[in-house]
């Protein structure tokens, strides 16, 4: 059965993403702050900190928006809290690397 729609909880997603000015860069999994927030965050390539310091430039979306923009993120859904990712596009794949070690992620 698939996740999507299956009430997986809400992320916060920047606007460049979801606007698709951008393609998602960085994941990080924070501490939920209220019962429908699953704590994923997602930021594009483009987002800097100006950008991110105001809040109307980030969004809160259902999980399953996330994986329509890119499905590889459904492998990723029961990651702990702390967790920090960077998506690499090369060519035609992407992979995951956790941001801390740099460590390639095995999907």
């Amino acid at each position: 059965m698939s996740k999507i729609g299956m009430g997986l909880g809400a992320s916060i997603v920047s606007n460049n993403i979801l606007e698709n000015k951008a393609h998602i860069k960085w994941i990080l999994r924070e501490d939920s702050v209220d019962e429908l927030d699953n704590g994923w965050r997602f930021l594009s390539e483009i987002d800097t900190e100006e950008y991110l310091s105001h809040a109307e430039n980030m969004s809160i979306c259902d999980w399953s928006t996330i994986v329509e923009i890119e499905p590889a993120v459904l492998s990723i859904f029961n990651m702990p809290i702390g967790t920090e990712l960077t998506i690499i596009y090369e060519d035609e794949r992407l992979y995951f690397l956790d941001t801390i070690t740099g460590q390639k992620l095995s999907q």
